[in-house]
């Protein structure tokens, strides 16, 4: 799949942003050519091989109704998680680098209410902060809000979910 400078893309484990150029750069002797892109949370440049799309898993910016759908899983019962700390974080691991919307605001949720009720390890707490910043990046461009009103907004839905047990 092809896409165009402004166009809003999600990339796996690095999150959504715009791609701002195409460039050719010369990389240990090989020409290639890439997506220039900005992830405005973080305000991170990333660099994609044009060849390579197919293969990491460069996405559209999720659309109104996956969004709906996020809020769904987001206020929904919590999914049952293995108790087993290594299965659960390569489980989660999976999903997250699936770079599918859907599979990463379950990490954040599922990961969000165990981190109240029992506490993270730090690889849980980092890969909570790392699945959380590629949802809300996605979210500032499919809702048009900014990080802020995103991470508030995450956190509203997830509140309100455990408000209504």
């Amino acid at each position: 799949m092809l896409f165009n400078i402004g166009d809003k893309v999600v990339y796996p484990m690095h999150g959504a942003g715009i791609i701002e150029s195409i460039e050719e750069k010369e990389i240990l002797g090989e020409t290639r050519r890439y997506y220039v892109m900005r992830i405005p949370v973080g305000n991170m440049k990333v660099m994609i091989p044009m060849d390579n799309v197919e293969s990491i898993g460069l996405r559209e910016v999720s659309d109104h109704e996956s969004v709906l759908r996020v809020e769904d899983i987001l206020t929904r019962e919590e999914t049952p998680m293995s108790t087993n700390w290594n299965q659960r974080y390569r489980a989660n691991m999976d999903k997250v680098k699936s770079g599918d919307i859907l599979e990463v605001a379950e990490v954040v949720k599922n990961l969000t209410l165990r981190e109240r009720q029992k506490g993270l390890s730090t690889g849980e707490r980092k890969m909570l902060d790392n699945a959380r910043q590629i949802l809300v990046s996605e979210l500032v461009l499919a809702k048009e809000m900014d990080a802020e009103q995103a991470y508030q907004w995450l956190e509203d839905k997830i509140l309100h979910r455990n408000a209504s047990l």
